[in-house]
């Protein structure tokens, strides 16, 4: 059964730092594009991150230089380093896979709030 799981978030005071975590099972990471996606309140869902199969990565304007997604096969989990939080990084965080024939397959999502 193919699933996917993230954890890290929490409350962070402005500047500060988050580790999410997307384990999965049932599927391999080293063979597929894997990306964070965030979706803040009111807003419409957004890719921050990408991976490739073989480690390239691409980042939104608003995140380069603060935030860095990486992979470890032998764990079978990606992760997104977040240093430099602002307010505006406030958002429900979502791994991704995309699988073959344009399927996907998503996590159930962590929240990670950035408030003094």
């Amino acid at each position: 059964q193919l699933q996917l799981v993230e954890s890290g978030g929490g409350l962070v005071q402005p500047g500060g730092s988050l580790r999410l975590s997307c384990a999965a099972s049932g599927v391999s990471v080293r063979f597929y594009y894997m990306a964070w996606y965030r979706q803040a309140p009111g807003k419409q869902r957004e890719v921050v991150a990408r991976i490739t199969s073989g480690g390239g990565t691409n980042y939104v304007d608003s995140v380069k230089d603060r935030f860095t997604i990486s992979r470890d096969n032998a764990k079978n989990t990606v992760y997104l380093q977040m240093n430099s939080l602002k307010p505006e990084d406030t958002a429900v965080n979502y791994c991704n896979i995309a699988l073959r024939d344009n399927n996907e397959c998503w996590g159930q999502g962590t929240q990670v709030t950035v408030s003094s």
